[in-house]
């Protein structure tokens, strides 16, 4: 849904700020109910009978829910962080062999240093705005890659550096390809649309068994509701590793470019 898709990519504030709204308006409406004189009469008599105890079964259900989606969460932040610092190192590993198996390469270096720059100024912004892979950044690859595999490449370097170049190389690109994966995987509305039905079932029971003391009632929904709004709220942080409102930077690729470039 483009509306759950909107609300992930909004800033920390926002997210919890609307959170927060979406469960006062409801706890209010449910207050409203229970204690307007034409509605209440009728909420008591299908409320009587409830037992408090059944509040833990709508419970049970949320908080299960709730630690699936907060599991797929974290460990699709977790996968990206990898994938970041993977594609980093192999960046890295790439600059680090060209410096060892030969001084002549300049060519080469200026060729990564062009790549990892549509990586960091080109596909990166796009990536925070939802898009997909950057054609510069095809380009340089396939530039970089040209040279790897150019003809008398391995005569110049060894045929064992060369080996482990190219090897560098394709790393990086497996890489990458991780990282866009990642970026470009659509996430699963229909488990926040859960949630929210759920979190606003489970305040309803609370309501219901709080009919008879107003008092009660408000605080039991001010506390539960103030849980739901902080649990929900972090999860949606973690939702969106590269377009969410803790999306993650580029510094590590920006940090390698800064070295090939100081390097010349």
């Amino acid at each position: 849904m483009q509306i759950l898709t909107f609300w992930l990519d909004q800033p920390i504030w926002l997210i919890f700020g609307s959170l927060a709204c979406l469960v006062l308006a409801w706890c209010l409406m449910l207050i409203a109910l229970t204690n307007m004189k034409r509605t209440r009469p009728f909420i008591v008599g299908v409320s009587t009978g409830i037992a408090p105890a059944f509040v833990g079964v709508v419970s049970v259900l949320l908080s299960l829910l709730i630690g699936f989606v907060a599991n797929d969460a974290w460990e699709r932040q977790r996968q990206a962080s990898r994938v970041v610092q993977t594609e980093s190192a192999q960046a890295r590993a790439v600059y680090n062999l060209s410096r060892s198996v030969s001084k002549d390469l300049p060519d080469f270096r200026i060729l990564l240093a062009d790549y990892i720059e549509s990586i960091v100024d080109e596909e990166w912004p796009a990536m925070a705005k939802g898009g997909k892979a950057s054609s510069r950044a095809d380009h340089a690859f396939g530039k970089l890659l040209q040279a790897v595999v150019a003809p008398n490449f391995d005569v110049v370097v060894g045929k064992a550096n060369h080996s482990a170049l190219l090897a560098a190389v394709l790393n990086l690109q497996t890489a990458r390809s991780e990282r866009l994966a990642l970026s470009e995987m659509e996430g699963d509305d229909s488990k926040w649309v859960t949630l929210f039905a759920l979190s606003a079932l489970a305040l309803l029971v609370i309501a219901a068994i709080h009919v008879e003391r107003p008092s009660s009632q408000a605080a039991s929904l001010s506390i539960f509701g103030s849980a739901l709004v902080i649990t929900l709220g972090v999860i949606a942080m973690h939702e969106r590793p590269f377009d969410g409102p803790l999306a993650l930077g580029p510094s590590l690729l920006d940090q390698v470019r800064t070295l090939v470039v100081a390097a010349g």
